[in-house]
């Protein structure tokens, strides 16, 4: 659920409340009481990572591909070794 910022037109309070897209927007002020609370616009403050996502997800230019930038791995070099 994402986050979304307000602020109150008559004390000028903020806050933020967690709240689901179908949900209608918060409209009392938790610190006056008055219905004068409008949402404000700001920029999404999460990022999508972890395993359950593409390597390449939010990584540009040489950063791309870190998985396979090592060296050698150390499979490899006993296969390297065991082979000589």
């Amino acid at each position: 659920m994402p986050i979304y910022e307000y602020q109150c037109d008559a004390c000028e309070h903020q806050c933020e409340a967690l709240r689901k897209i179908s949900d209608e927007p918060l409209t009392k002020c938790p610190e006056c009481g008055k219905d004068a609370l409008t949402k404000k616009i700001s920029a999404a403050g999460f990022r999508l990572k972890g395993s359950g996502w593409y390597e390449t997800d939010f990584k540009s230019g040489k950063k791309k591909n870190l998985a396979d930038s090592s060296p050698e791995k150390s499979s490899d070099k006993k296969t390297s070794s065991d082979s000589e």
